[in-house]
């Protein structure tokens, strides 16, 4: 392969060496993506064996996804810094250690903080992975294919999301450790293909923001921890808001002195590009919904129709059926005629696809559904791949990374403040159908509240409505599978909203045309940065 000249449209991979790191990343990414699904399927296993307590198994899945969220921006500048194919291998390596030991969690009195601690490296190696395999990929191709490259990217790692159920399921009939285990020949897969294809390992050495780095992670961590555990705290709790207004004020001075920084860890400035920032925001809004279309979507299939969780993940698989074909065709258009086409008609579509599936839940009848969901995949999958390629297209080669760190955080973001909000309606609308239905049974209300919660706790609701349906109340049952979908028919509702927003958003602002592919940092109209050593910056 002959030298490419740094910075240019030529330092791309060529032939099967950008094709092998395109698969590389994938491997790399896939185990985060199913990692943060699949956990959630074994937790009762996990609790049983090691005798968790609720709040520890509650945590084991929280850990992570606090970790990930919290690290994504410093992840993001850090593969500018020193390199994306170095940090990547260095998170595979930390992801794949980490999956080891939290599947080594011994029995006893440490179990509980041991897979906690683990589960939370877990997610910080996730958090440096993901930017970096994401510029990996967008450095290997150039603008003119980086549309297809990046949509088979992520339809192939949102689809991994429905493989959670189904692997989750087989694998803790063996043991609910081989669902952490079967990381490890993953990425040592994903290592031996990144050095086989070595892909581009420039460095763009700076100084390094690390109280930026402080003031970000703990920023995100709180208020994402607010979010979380606002459906267990309770949004009348102190302890919620202090964390989520916390955060918001942490973030808010990390704004302020990145703005004030010569070399930033994010530069904040790049939100003045309109294209750069309203791509962000369709893909906060996008997130809203798509990220906790899983939860309550795998939700709906075990408590209202009465699915396991194998069965769940077929469940899922109509809906990424329509994301991954739509995202491919995505690609193409992004290629020929820049984002918009496929952003504006992908919100309108999957606004309709939504609203459609959430009206036909009632029915109880995936029959019924199934157009509406591939309707509702058909249109994420358009928004998804075009709206993320487009938004790092307009950065130089050298900030790809921190574009990608900074998409991520607000993704993570989006899909936080999305469960949380919805997970909250859930919950209040299911209290209230199942007050009046349970009541007009005769049953208290005090028992319906409690028959509510245990729907609405991780794994617990098929074992709750099997309990009911075991004493004979079939009518019982019936009434509350119903009463189940009339509350998720109205989170997804709320969804279908936050995709006509972003309707909105993309048709009177997205601008029209192809991103143009730039070379350098003079070319974005800032001073490049002189070589030498990574140092920190106070």
């Amino acid at each position: 392969v002959p030298a490419a000249v740094p910075g240019t449209a030529a330092s791309a991979l060529t032939g099967r060496r950008k094709q092998l790191a395109l698969v590389a990343m994938l491997l790399a990414v896939a185990m985060t993506f199913i990692d943060q699904t699949i956990v959630a399927i074994a937790s009762p296993s996990i609790q049983d064996q090691l005798g968790l307590s609720r709040t520890g198994t509650q945590w084991a899945v929280n850990a992570y996804l606090l970790a990930l969220a919290a690290a994504f921006a410093l992840g993001g500048r850090l593969a500018d810094v020193i390199g994306s194919r170095r940090l990547v291998v260095v998170g595979i390596s930390g992801f794949a250690l980490s999956s080891a030991l939290v599947g080594a969690t011994p029995h006893g009195p440490w179990a509980e903080a041991w897979i906690v601690t683990f589960r939370a490296l877990q997610g910080v190696s996730g958090a440096l992975m993901i930017p970096a395999a994401l510029a990996v990929v967008v450095a290997a191709f150039p603008v003119a294919e980086r549309g297809r490259a990046l949509a088979l990217f992520f339809g192939v790692s949102g689809a991994l999301t429905s493989v959670g159920p189904i692997a989750g399921g087989y694998l803790t009939q063996w043991t609910w450790r081989s669902i952490f285990w079967i990381n490890v020949p993953v990425a040592i897969l994903a290592l031996i293909c990144t050095a086989i294809a070595k892909p581009a390992d420039e460095k763009h050495p700076a100084p390094l923001d690390y109280r930026g780095a402080v003031l970000v992670s703990a920023g995100m961590g709180l208020a994402v921890l607010g979010l979380q555990q606002s459906s267990v705290w309770g949004w009348g709790s102190a302890i919620t808001w202090i964390c989520i207004v916390a955060g918001v004020a942490l973030l808010a001075g990390f704004v302020r002195r990145e703005l004030g920084l010569v070399n930033p860890l994010m530069r904040i400035d790049i939100f003045r590009d309109r294209a750069f920032a309203i791509d962000n925001a369709i893909l906060f809004l996008l997130m809203i919904a798509f990220v906790p279309l899983f939860f309550f979507a795998s939700m709906y299939a075990q408590i209202a129709l009465g699915e396991s969780a194998s069965e769940t993940g077929l469940y899922l698989l109509i809906f990424f059926g329509g994301f991954f074909v739509a995202t491919q065709r995505g690609g193409r258009i992004l290629d020929s005629k820049g984002a918009r086409p496929a952003v504006v008609s992908g919100c309108a579509i999957a606004a309709g696809g939504f609203a459609l599936w959430a009206h036909d839940m009632p029915n109880l009848s995936v029959g019924s559904q199934w157009p509406f969901m591939v309707l509702a995949g058909i249109g994420v999958g358009l928004v998804l791949s075009p709206a993320n390629t487009d938004a790092l297209n307009r950065v130089p080669r050298s900030r790809y990374g921190e574009a990608t760190g900074i998409t991520q955080t607000v993704r993570n973001f989006g899909s936080s403040l999305g469960l949380a909000v919805l997970g909250t309606i859930l919950i209040l609308q299911n209290k209230s159908h199942l007050e009046t239905t349970l009541g007009a049974h005769g049953v208290p209300k005090d028992k319906a509240d409690q028959i509510a919660e245990s729907l609405n706790e991780a794994g617990g609701g098929g074992r709750a409505l099997g309990e009911h349906a075991g004493r004979g109340a079939q009518k019982i049952l019936a009434a509350v599978q119903h009463d189940f979908a009339l509350s998720t028919r109205t989170v997804f509702y709320c969804m279908a909203v936050a995709l006509a927003v972003a309707f909105v958003v993309a048709l009177i602002w997205m601008p029209s045309g192809k991103a143009p592919e730039l070379e350098g940092e003079e070319e974005a109209g800032e001073p490049e940065l002189s070589a030498g050593p990574v140092a920190f910056e106070p």
